[in-house]
């Protein structure tokens, strides 16, 4: 447009400015003033510079000071897992008010309580290895469940009422594995197994010591346990009474593990034996379908170191005895041998076995899967310990050392099918 042509008035202009632009500018004046000021007060300068940075450290330190520092052993917690189940069993949580059903899929932590009914068992496993079998008509509280940076766990439960066997594994050193019955506290070393029984009607209170080591602490006295050595007491008592167990007879015949092959029958007479007590006046047999023995088959007294048992059945067993003395007292249950009738001249067939994807949980590795209806199921030559009705199985691993491990499943029926699955897994 000419000259000649523009309409008087005003006329506006304007020039983009970007935000980094204004920033840039902000920047430069800022330099330029404190480049004046240390010029023109070099000291006060110095001066000011040195306390913004140590309010700046101290800054920082307080921010670094609300996180754990590396080896400080700060604990955090974990979790324990159901291995069997068998029974009636309920969980509490520690944040609930009600119970559920125990189930291989609940984890348990801090302050969770576990039940168990008058048929009932619950075996709970810690990944420090600690393994804690709940008996009939018992409830436990985790007391404390954690591990540091170290690798150092602490494990403890109360038995607040009933009998617990606990078996603790190797751990490292400065971890702890306790259990705490009516105001004692028994500390157990790597390696060894306990009973415990708590009966607050009767004020009965027990720990006994099957192998290994541990100490007893309660109201500032402390009793060291080794071998079938046992403390018990009264909540008024003031001391704790220490004394020899009696340890049970050891199971010979069958051995554990042991097939026994009937020749086309459908039942079998069975040969049992074990090391006889010196001090024994008589036994006690019993033998079960579980490795619980929640309920029995065979449950009977008998005067001599070996006994007959006649139609049993195809299938697999487990058996124990205990020794009675001249007083009538009972010794511990023994170890518990397994044992299958198998009938011979059945060919050997295949059976299913289907493993879902294996979980892990630091070096415990969750196993779960499906096999055949009735079949027995090992895991790197450990029994399952319980196998549901229509097959399925859930079993975690003691913990594994670092590295490659291979895990080793097989499934077996008493009537001689088989199926083995390998699977590798790194452990880090």
């Amino acid at each position: 447009m000419s000259s000649e042509t523009r309409k008087p008035g005003y006329h506006i202009a304007w020039k983009t400015v970007t935000y980094r632009s204004v920033a840039l500018l902000i920047m430069a004046g800022a330099a330029l003033f404190l480049i004046a000021v240390r010029l023109t007060f070099p000291q006060f300068t110095e001066n000011s510079l040195k306390a913004l940075g140590k309010i700046a450290n101290k800054g920082l330190e307080h921010v670094a000071g609300m996180a754990p520092a590396a080896g400080s052993g700060v604990s955090v917690a974990q979790q324990a897992h159901f291995t069997a189940l068998d029974g009636t069993v309920r969980v509490k949580k520690s944040n609930g008010n009600s119970w559920v059903s125990a189930d291989y899929n609940v984890p348990l932590e801090k302050g969770d309580v576990v039940q168990t009914g008058s048929e009932g068992m619950a075996k709970v496993v810690f990944n420090d290895g600690t393994s804690y079998t709940v008996k009939q008509d018992s409830l436990i509280v985790i007391e404390e469940n954690s591990a540091n940076d170290q690798q150092q766990t602490n494990v403890a439960v109360a038995v607040s009422t009933g009998t617990v066997d606990l078996s603790t594994a190797t751990y490292s050193l400065g971890s702890k594995s306790q259990v705490i019955v009516a105001g004692a506290t028994a500390s157990l070393a790597p390696q060894s197994t306990a009973q415990v029984s708590n009966d607050p009607k009767l004020d009965q209170h027990e720990i006994l010591m099957k192998k290994g080591t541990g100490e007893v602490t309660r109201k500032g006295e402390t009793v060291q346990l080794t071998n079938w050595e046992k403390v018990s007491f009264k909540a008024a008592e003031a001391h704790m009474d220490k004394a020899k167990g009696t340890g049970p007879p050891t199971p010979i015949s069958p051995a554990n593990m042991a097939p026994i092959f009937t020749a086309g029958e459908t039942t079998k007479d069975v040969e049992f034996s074990w090391t006889p007590m010196a001090n024994a006046v008589a036994y006690r047999l019993r033998i079960s379908r579980n490795p619980y023995f929640s309920s029995t088959l065979v449950d009977k007294r008998v005067n001599t170191a070996d006994v007959t048992v006649t139609s049993l059945g195809e299938g697999a067993y487990y058996w124990g005895i205990q020794s009675y003395d001249t007083s009538g007292k009972e010794s511990v249950e023994s170890e518990k041998n397994r044992f299958t009738i198998i009938s011979k001249g059945k060919q050997t067939e295949a059976i299913a076995l289907d493993l879902d994807p294996f979980v892990q949980h630091g070096h415990v590795i969750e196993v779960a899967g499906k096999t055949q209806i009735g079949a027995r199921v090992m895991v790197n030559g450990r029994e399952v310990p319980m196998v549901t009705t229509d097959g399925t199985f859930h079993y975690f691993t003691p913990p594994l050392a670092t590295g490659e491990a291979v895990i080793t499943v097989t499934a077996q029926t008493a009537q001689g099918g088989v199926n083995t699955q390998q699977k590798k897994i790194l452990i880090q």
